[in-house]
């Protein structure tokens, strides 16, 4: 698709980066694989050259698609541009870890529990997500019932040790998993985050095995047995297929690159090394997803900080708040930051419950590639299932028609709003006649024409994502009109002003990376590490003992993140405590300061609209978040050029609108400059994604030459 001349001779041309001569690493590259596409970034810090692309993702094997990328990076700067000792930064983003779990394809895994306790991952919380549906099964436990051993071993709520752990029993236990074939334990004793030395022998027998072994008070030390022992579980079960892919693919790493150089991505929005991503793939889940929302704050913040308020169309308030929009080929994920991203330790992927700090992040299957059908009751359905990038929409024609599917994509190009010749920049050309031919397929089972059809489906996709967006905002408590959403992924731009009008946001924002802003944000991100304990102590304990606590907590996370090679003056550490009112079942995560009761009492009269000062208070656990503090490409901000967006503009197409089909305006995105205006109904091309602006729409070019859409109605 790409060729190295095509790609290195021509570095992204919106922004102006601060050149570091002084950094070690020539190369930065940040990679992000989706469902549909994998999305590079290479930022070169000699010349500040910024550059990216996207090649076609390979399911089968996700390395594949990541190492062609990487060796036409290389090809093309090794003709002339680096020299033979040159260093390389990758990090990495994937969905490994998160297919792995959802596909339920991951390591045979055992689980090991006191006696009594086998069952707590099947029996959970008890809870029923279908509450009117007596046939809905819970999602079956990730260990089956025969791999569910016991040992005699009890801790009380002390950790004082009331039954002693028998190290003969491990020896036998140890024989069993061989016969079983099992690749991989999990251990989560009762009580083990206050006591957690007989974990840890039992531990220490099984690795001797050659077996992987995840332990909870190493992965979670924290109480709430099934959260523990569902996050416990699922890191046994995911990290061997996650360390199976991360050797693989530092082995097949292109000649010249330096292989201990490769970072992964976290679900908290920080970077780890190698080795820990191997010991802990739990911790990787939404490494893609978080990226963009890494990536996203890095642009908000600019947008933020531009000057020319006095435009009408340049409305963000002083405040950082947006909510953040990824519309890929295969899914959709929706996030909110309200100054700083929201962290949450209580998310739910694929049905199991991760109690591990990750970013706050909603994911719908809703994408480019999602295929529409007529359901038996002849309803319009869109999703979640997807064509993926093998075969891809039907317009990709990548397998014979017969096969085809009618998809998002397509029902964009039988509108008109996605031009067949401007596809990543005029390098794949899109096929509107099968796009046509699968819409009225499609449309033909309930009286529709390919037009009707096509509408219908954006009409469906459309509501899906809507509710998405209420998720994180309305229904959380904010006003989404207090926000901006901030538009990324290849498909976001033909949707986002369609939603915003529809959930009542005032402003959208398309940064020039939005295709591959997951990508660029892996360059943005720091090395986080985060820690906790369960303490249960009352609210009024002195500071001293909190401090006390909070100590090793602190000393752990300076001595990681100095091992990640960060000096003393790039790192950070940030803690908190989860306190709660005496009877309450869950917590609010509260930054440690001197006047603990008054914050959390203020905190929780902002989020709940009440607070007790009279009532008595816990602290459940203690948290650190230990950060080793990077530079990313330092974007600066470029001239304002004038409101002149006609050097821009190259034809005119017909588009079928809301209501009618008009002949509209096409831009050349690359070629809008700082200063620039427009009107809707337009369409903004870039080379690798497309902006559709309805009617009513107002667009300003910001000195960082992001898209400031107002919308209005």
């Amino acid at each position: 698709m790409f060729t190295p001349d095509d790609l290195i001779s021509q570095p992204n041309p919106y922004y102006q980066i601060i050149v570091n001569e002084k950094d070690s690493h020539e190369l930065q590259i940040g990679i992000d694989i989706g469902g549909t596409f994998t999305d590079f970034v290479i930022f070169d810090h000699r010349t500040g050259d910024l550059t990216n692309f996207k090649l076609l993702s390979t399911p089968a094997n996700p390395a594949q698609a990541v190492l062609q990328g990487l060796e036409t990076i290389l090809v093309g700067y090794r003709k002339d541009k680096l020299s033979s000792g040159s260093a390389f930064v990758i990090t990495h983003g994937s969905t490994v870890a998160t297919n792995t779990l959802i596909e339920r394809k991951g390591a045979r895994t055992a689980l090991i529990s006191t006696r009594g306790f086998r069952d707590v991952i099947e029996i959970g919380r008890q809870n029923r997500p279908s509450l009117y549906d007596f046939s809905a099964d819970p999602p079956q436990p990730l260990v089956s019932g025969e791999l569910r051993y016991e040992v005699d071993e009890r801790v009380d709520h002390n950790g004082d040790v009331l039954v002693v752990l028998n190290p003969e029993d491990i020896s036998i236990l140890a024989s069993k998993l061989d016969d079983e074939s099992v690749e991989s334990v999990a251990i989560c004793l009762l009580f083990s985050f206050l006591h957690p030395d007989h974990e840890q022998i039992i531990a220490n027998e099984l690795r001797k095995h050659d077996l992987f072994v995840s332990v909870s008070s190493e992965i979670l030390p924290e109480y709430r047995e099934f959260e523990r022992t569902s996050t416990t579980v699922v890191n046994a079960y995911v990290t061997p297929v996650l360390d199976r892919y991360l050797c693989s693919l530092e082995e097949s790493l292109p000649t010249g690159t330096n292989q201990s150089y490769l970072r992964i991505m976290q679900s908290n929005g920080g970077i780890i090394g190698l080795s820990e991503a191997r010991r802990a793939g739990v911790r990787c889940i939404l490494s893609g997803p978080a990226g963009g929302v890494v990536g996203a704050s890095h642009i908000a913040q600019l947008a933020r900080n531009s000057k020319g308020r006095e435009n009408k169309t340049q409305c963000l308030s002083n405040d950082l708040k947006v909510i953040t929009f990824d519309m890929g080929g295969t899914s959709t994920d929706v996030s909110l930051i309200d100054d700083n991203p929201v962290i949450t330790t209580e998310s739910m992927i694929g049905g199991y419950p991760l109690g591990i700090p990750v970013l706050d992040i909603h994911t719908i299957g809703a994408g480019g590639g999602s295929i529409a059908k007529i359901d038996i009751g002849g309803a319009l359905r869109v999703g979640p299932e997807s064509a993926g990038a093998d075969p891809g929409p039907a317009c990709y024609a990548r397998c014979d028609a017969s096969h085809d599917l009618p998809t998002v994509t397509d029902a964009n190009v039988v509108l008109g709003r996605l031009p067949v010749d401007q596809f990543l920049g005029g390098q794949m050309i899109l096929d509107a006649t099968r796009a046509q031919q699968v819409l009225s397929q499609l449309g033909a089972g309930v009286g529709l024409n390919s037009i009707q059809a096509a509408k219908g489906v954006i009409d469906v996709v459309n509501a899906h994502m809507e509710r998405a967006l209420r998720l994180v905002s309305s229904e959380k408590g904010f006003d989404p009109r207090d926000f901006a959403l901030l538009s990324f992924g290849g498909a976001g731009g033909l949707h986002a002003c369609a939603l915003a009008r529809r959930i009542g946001i005032p402003t959208v924002i398309v940064p020039p990376l939005a295709s591959t802003l997951s990508a660029f944000g892996m360059l943005a991100a720091d090395v986080i590490k985060d820690y906790s304990k369960t303490i249960m102590l009352p609210g009024n304990t002195e500071v001293e003992l909190i401090q006390s606590a909070l100590k090793p907590l602190i000393e752990q996370g300076l001595s990681d993140i100095k091992g990640e090679g960060f000096s003393s003056k790039q790192i950070y550490v940030e803690t908190s405590l989860d306190m709660r009112y005496w009877g309450q079942s869950y917590e609010l995560t509260i930054p440690y300061t001197n006047d603990l009761l008054e914050e959390f009492h203020r905190y929780h009269e902002h989020t709940y609209g009440y607070a007790r000062r009279t009532s008595r208070v816990e602290i459940v656990n203690i948290r650190a978040r230990a950060i080793g503090k990077i530079t990313p490409p330092q974007i600066i901000k470029s001239p304002m050029d004038g409101d002149d967006s006609s050097p821009a503009y190259f034809e005119h197409r017909f588009v079928h609108l809301s209501e009618q089909q008009e002949k509209v305006p096409l831009y050349q995105g690359e070629l809008l400059l700082p200063g620039n205006k427009l009107s809707g109904p337009a369409i903004v091309v870039r080379k690798d994604t497309t902006i559709f602006l309805g009617e009513k729409e107002n667009v300003f070019v910001d000195p960082y030459c992001n898209l400031v859409i107002a919308v209005e109605g």
